[in-house]
Formats: C-alpha cells, structure tokens, sequence
C-alpha cells in the first residue's frame, strides 16, 4: 500500500472532487424529484404525462451512454457547458428520477383524507401538497433518499468519461503513473468506503430523529 500513500495528496484530492460533486447534484436532484413526484401525482393528466415519461425514459438509459451524448452531443447543435456543469445536470437529472420515485412513494403512503381534509379547508393542489402532503411523505422515505444519495456517491464516477475531477479520475492518473493496479484499486474501494459508509449512518440517524418528531 505503498504506492496509496506515497499518492495520498491525489486520493484526497480526487475525494474532495467527489464531494462536491456528490453534493451539489444531490441538492439538485432533490429538488427536482420532489417537482417531478408532483408531476407524477397531479390531477392534470399532461403533468402526469410529462413525470412518467421523464421518468421513464431518463432512468433507463445508461448513465455513462447520457454523459457521452450529452457533453459530445450538444455542442452539434450549439449548445455547451463545462465539464463540471455538464456533470451535475446530467447526475441530477439522473438522480432526479430515483427521487422522484421514492418521494411518490412517499406521497401515496400518506392517508387520503389528509388531502382530502386540505381540499375542504380550500387549498389548492400546490398548497396541499406543498403544506400538508410532502412534508408528510419525506418522513417516511429518508431511507430510499439515502440509498439514492448514496449510489450517486458511485455514480459520479461516471464523470470520469469527460474528464471530471473526481476520485476515479484520480486513481487513473495514479495508475497511469505507477502502473501498480493492485494496490491502488484498492486504495480507491476503501475511500469509497469512507466516503459511504458515514453516509449511510448519518442516512440512519436522520431517519432516527424523524421518526421520534412524528
């Protein structure tokens, strides 16, 4: 593990990369999922229309497949963005769909009466589901956000493909350099693990704290 520590400063370096960029797109891919879980759950039959084929058609190809096109396929029709940008539009429209999904879940598993008691107080759809519905189903989909959150951890090593900085970008480079694939592959599962394995109980005790307001 020689070779992991002589190259300590790039493993760190490629972790923060990850970071940012895990955190950022999440943020993004939130919000979006909980408008998109909006779409999926509307009265208006276009809005459901529109949620369910985004969701649809976005989660089922390849991630690494929309990177390519995305980055190298828009520029041909003149439209741009950084490689960083590129990566968290793509990551949170990806991610997004995920959310989307298990914030549905959440929705539905809130009793009916509930909005239907919101609709005789004379609130509108958005302020139901805005006051009343989603606040509710957040609590009880902390777990599948998390696990979410946590494969985008992974996901953004996808970002390697147009050169992103992240921590599988690092380890190429590491690997190009020493040639020593063993050890630092390795080295690269373990920061994975650091990076995860604290998500995923921070993921558990917010879940705690929710449960124990409700």
């Amino acid at each position: 593990m020689d070779v992991v520590l002589d190259n300590l400063d790039e493993f760190l370096g490629g972790m923060q990369g990850t970071v940012v960029l895990t955190l950022v797109s999440f943020a993004c891919a939130f919000v979006l999922g909980v408008v998109v879980a909006g779409f999926r759950v509307s009265p208006v039959s276009p809005l459901r229309f529109v949620g369910a084929a985004y969701v649809n058609v976005v989660r089922n190809i390849p991630l690494p497949a929309i990177f390519i096109l995305f980055y190298f396929g828009l520029p041909n029709v003149g439209i741009g963005y950084s490689r960083f940008t590129a990566s968290i539009i793509i990551l949170a429209g990806y991610t997004g769909t995920f959310v989307a999904e298990a914030v549905r879940a959440g929705v539905n598993s809130v009793a009916r009466g509930q909005a239907e008691a919101a609709r005789s107080l004379g609130m509108t759809f958005p302020q139901t589901m805005r006051t009343v519905i989603v606040p509710q189903a957040l609590r009880t989909v902390v777990q599948p956000i998390g696990s979410v959150f946590i494969a985008l951890i992974k996901n953004s090593a996808v970002a390697t493909v147009i050169s992103v900085p992240n921590l599988t970008k690092s380890v190429e480079r590491v690997v190009t350099d020493t040639a020593e694939f063993t050890p630092v592959y390795l080295g690269a599962a373990i920061a994975y693990l650091l990076l995860t394995l604290p998500s995923e109980q921070a993921v558990g005790w917010i879940e705690r704290k929710v449960a124990i307001r409700r």
